[in-house]
């Protein structure tokens, strides 16, 4: 039985090694890829950074490791395949960096959607502000969406139509259709009854303000009921791993018994099954409610 093992330990020690070398030679290409940059940035004259600098650096460092987080499911697979002597876990983490990488960026798309919904509600408000301050619709459109950047990609399209008598509400619809950016419909809505009917700009978006705002909070207080549903998924996920820890601080050797016998094998792929579709129908369930 030992003879057995000694392939699996040395293959497990080699993947290990082969990612801590990878992950050094990572890290060093991205430090002298900074250091070139701070070179660039400093006219070219080295030096250690200032104390103004170094926020400006660590927010650089932040943002290059929140677009790589899905990595990090690599060194913890290396860490589990050390300790179960098995190169099983490095492939389980080799096949979770898509799926908690396409994970994260849903999260980071819904993040932002959620912020381009904010803008437009700032947008709503600021033409609102210059519009009773006197100011011609086209121009406090002009200087509102600068302030808020509402528009996004459609910034040009719609100023220009604003600026030069074009169609403004068919330019709003069009900047509509960017994620996030449902609120600009609304805008056009207004826009076209002020133009066709001669009602009141300001009265209109004010009315669209308070509506977005509405739908804000609504969905702010949904997300807060629905908190505590996501917190019992997250538990539900972590409880495999916790009891796999008790297991270890017992001494009884859970790795061991998973990753180098018939019956643990059998027993992780069936409870492997049995968590990930656990995890999708609570999942699911939630989202569900999201949705309604």
């Amino acid at each position: 039985m030992t003879g057995d093992l000694v392939p699996v330990r040395s293959a497990a020690h080699g993947a290990a090694a082969l990612c801590t070398v990878f992950a050094l030679w990572w890290t060093a290409q991205r430090r002298r890829g900074a250091g070139r940059a701070r070179a660039v940035l400093a006219d070219g004259v080295p030096g250690g950074l200032g104390g103004r600098e170094w926020p400006t650096v660590a927010a650089r460092w932040w943002a290059v490791l929140r677009g790589r987080r899905a990595w990090l499911c690599l060194p913890v697979a290396g860490v589990l395949a050390l300790l179960g002597e098995s190169p099983l876990p490095l492939v389980a983490g080799a096949l979770a960096v898509p799926l908690v990488g396409r994970r994260l960026r849903a999260s980071e798309r819904t993040k932002e959607r959620d912020a381009w919904a904010e803008r437009v509600v700032a947008l709503c408000g600021a033409v609102v502000g210059e519009l009773r301050a006197g100011w011609q619709p086209a121009q406090a459109l002009s200087f509102a969406a600068r302030e808020t950047g509402a528009l996004g990609a459609a910034e040009a399209p719609v100023l220009a139509a604003a600026r030069f008598g074009g169609d403004v509400p068919e330019a709003l619809r069009r900047a509509a259709r960017q994620d996030g950016a449902d609120g600009l419909a609304g805008m056009a809505a207004c826009w076209q009854v002020a133009v066709d009917g001669g009602a009141g700009l300001a009265d209109g978006l004010d009315r669209l303000e308070a509506a977005l705002r509405d739908h804000r909070e609504q969905r702010d207080r949904l997300r807060a009921e629905l908190a505590g549903a996501w917190a019992t998924v997250t538990v539900l996920a972590l409880l495999p791993a916790a009891g796999l820890a008790l297991g270890a601080a017992l001494g009884a050797h859970p790795l061991r018994v998973l990753l180098h016998t018939p019956a643990g094998l059998g027993c992780l792929a069936v409870g492997g099954a049995l968590e990930a579709a656990g995890l999708w129908w609570a999942a699911r369930i939630v989202r569900g409610g999201e949705r309604a």
